[in-house]
């Protein structure tokens, strides 16, 4: 599945949608974030039983600040509806798929 734009107004439909939901935060001028986008694009590809989702810091401000974010990358995943899991800074694939188990 392709990884969602996540926005405030999207965001409620995206971790309701029955599967667990890996959350990208990132922001378009941050190097280590852009290692991590085509991890988190793989990821999405290759597994069908997760949600992934990017969220804009500089375009979601209030999303940011929910999720209580400091620093960038940061990942986050939901399970039925909270936080399972999160982690900053660049991680490889196999951290970032060890974050749903």
């Amino acid at each position: 599945m392709a990884v969602i734009v996540v926005t405030k107004s999207n965001f409620e439909n995206v971790i309701n949608l029955g599967k667990p939901v890996l959350l990208d935060f990132y922001a378009d001028w941050c190097g280590p974030c852009q290692m991590v986008s085509p991890i988190v694009d793989e990821i999405a590809e290759e597994n069908d039983g997760i949600i992934a989702g990017k969220i804009n810091v500089d375009d979601e401000p209030e999303l940011a600040q929910a999720f209580g974010v400091v620093s960038i990358p940061m990942l986050v995943v939901i399970k039925d509806g909270k936080i399972y899991n999160q982690a900053v800074g660049a991680r490889s694939k196999e951290n970032i798929l060890e974050m749903f188990k």
